[in-house]
Formats: C-alpha cells, sequence, structure tokens
C-alpha cells in the first residue's frame, strides 16, 4: 500500500528534489547606500501593525481549523448533539480562509503598485 507521499508508481513524489530540507530561509536584507546595514527580523515585522493584522488572521485559519477538527471528530464519534455545528464550523473556515486569501492579494496589488510607481 502507498503512502500518501507516494506517487501512483509507488516512487516518492519528491523523490527528485534536493536541497529543500528547509524551505523557510531568512533573506538578508541588501546594504544601503551609506554602506550601513540594517537588520529587519521577523520579530519587527510581527511588531508592526501590518504584521499583526496578518497574524492575527493566520491564527484565525488556524482556530477555525482546529475548531471544525474537533466538531469532524465529534461527529464521526457519534458525541456530537448538534450536527449543524460541524456546518457552521465548516463555514467559519471557509470565511477565516477567503479573508486571510483576499488580504494576501489586496498586499500584493498594493506593492506591486508601489514597485511599479515611477518617481
Amino acid at each position: 500500500m502507498s503512502t500518501p507521499m507516494e506517487g501512483i508508481t509507488g516512487i516518492p513524489m519528491n523523490a527528485g528534489i534536493t536541497g529543500i530540507a528547509n524551505p523557510i530561509q531568512k533573506i538578508a536584507a541588501p546594504a544601503l547606500a551609506g554602506g550601513e546595514e540594517k537588520a529587519t527580523g521577523l520579530d519587527e515585522v510581527k511588531d508592526s501593525a501590518f504584521g499583526s493584522v496578518f497574524t492575527s488572521l493566520i491564527q484565525n485559519v488556524r482556530d477555525t481549523d482546529a475548531e471544525f477538527t474537533q466538531a469532524q471528530y465529534l461527529l464521526a464519534t457519534g458525541q456530537l448533539d448538534n450536527p449543524a455545528q460541524l456546518n457552521i464550523a465548516a463555514y467559519k473556515n471557509e470565511i477565516a480562509v477567503d479573508l486571510l486569501i483576499q488580504m494576501r492579494n489586496r498586499a500584493l496589488d498594493a506593492y506591486n503598485e508601489l514597485k511599479n510607481m515611477n518617481v
């Protein structure tokens, strides 16, 4: 029996991919014109208003997903009194994910507009 990470042929799907042990790596900020370097860490981004909005949106998606998973488990084990709670949890999760995606798209659009401005 194949595992979820194997393709139809039984060959792992990521067999040809190398060097992706840690896909998220910190990128150093470029040096400024005066030779000074400004370190921008992840903590500084989280402390900003922009970062805190996205952090709260991501946490909301995680919370609603956990709530949905718990409701699925309770329904499967027969412990859920009101089956409509599963639909409500699923809808909340869908709304949270859609909001996060829309906010990401708006932020990318704003970034692209700023990037393409002529000074």
